[in-house]
């Protein structure tokens, strides 16, 4: 797969050292104030970037939008591929227009080599025989690079959003507090630590955003993979009630690998009766998998978790 082998060439790029800190982010609408240090007990330490909304004002009270892969936020200039969702400007107009209500974004950086350790989903990994958990790790990302930098830790991670970012923010923003204003939100294996999160925390948040999501787990047909996660969320969706789940796909480059596999997620909501207004599968024909393209359809899961009547 061509594409694939240029998607993580880019990666070759990127450093530890190069994102040690935080950097210095330029937003077109809102404000942003950045949280450095953020010490962690459960991942290695982090920062957090806060994105404001237009009007921002510490006597309303604000629903929360808990984003990973927190560097492609917002300013393409400090960004490895010079791409960004483009949040900032997406929310800040839907804001200002009235169709959705105003509301904060706490973006989370991953942890660069260890991304795909962090964010895939631990428990189906751990379901996999030791042989086939092992061979997964043999996995090259490029080179003599490891796809998986460490041994995947994605429980930890969660743990470091319920009991570590959650009551930061909860203790210094004017945030509504309680799970029915918390939610998530991500792209590609972003998209899998979401579904994760909140089919392991249902108490904890109200809604979830995964955008094209890296259904096959690695870069190949890993015949093992996708059904794992597959039987996991049958497994696992009864435990929602209330909870909005938002899923979306193109069909170019990464993405190609994506609509049958999506397809089969639906059907398993579709076959467990989940409430059709409480979840959304959109298809986005002739799309790619880059921030570009989720910043070209952004508004349809901010719309579908924060709208107001006027949208």
């Amino acid at each position: 797969m061509k594409f694939v082998i240029a998607l993580l060439g880019l990666t070759a790029f990127l450093s530890p050292a190069s994102y040690a800190n935080a950097p210095t982010v330029q937003v077109s609408k809102g404000q942003i104030e950045i949280v450095q240090p953020f010490p962690s007990q459960y991942v290695k330490d982090k920062f957090l970037t806060v994105w404001l909304p237009p009007g921002y004002n510490k006597h309303s009270q604000y629903d929360v939008l808990y984003m990973h892969d927190g560097r492609m936020l917002f300013d393409a200039n400090t960004t490895w591929n010079k791409q960004e969702w483009r949040v900032d400007e997406v929310a800040g107009e839907l804001i200002e227009q009235g169709k959705v209500r105003p509301f904060i974004v706490v973006g989370i950086p991953n942890a660069v080599e260890n991304r795909h350790s962090e964010y895939f989903p631990q428990q189906p990994f751990e379901s996999l025989s030791v042989a086939k958990q092992q061979a997964l790790y043999q996995i090259k990302k490029f080179a003599d690079v490891p796809l998986f930098a460490s041994k995947v830790y994605s429980d930890k991670y969660s743990l470091f959003l319920i009991k570590e970012v959650i009551p930061y923010i909860e203790a210094h923003y004017p945030v509504n507090k309680g799970a029915e204003h918390r939610y998530l939100g991500g792209s590609s294996m972003g998209g899998l630590i979401s579904w994760y999160t909140l089919l392991n925390y249902p108490d904890y948040f109200t809604g979830a955003i995964c955008m094209s999501t890296h259904w096959p787990g690695t870069f190949s047909a890993e015949d093992e993979v996708f059904p794992i996660f597959k039987e996991y969320i049958a497994k696992n969706v009864h435990k929602l009630s209330h909870q909005k789940v938002y899923f979306d796909y193109g069909d170019r480059t990464l993405d190609a690998m994506y609509p049958d596999l999506q397809k089969q997620i639906d059907n398993i909501f579709k076959q467990q009766k989940y409430p059709k207004n409480q979840w959304q599968s959109l298809y986005f024909p002739g799309e790619d998998h880059t921030e570009n393209a989720w910043a070209k359809r952004l508004d349809k899961p901010l719309l579908f978790m924060f709208g107001t009547s006027n949208n």
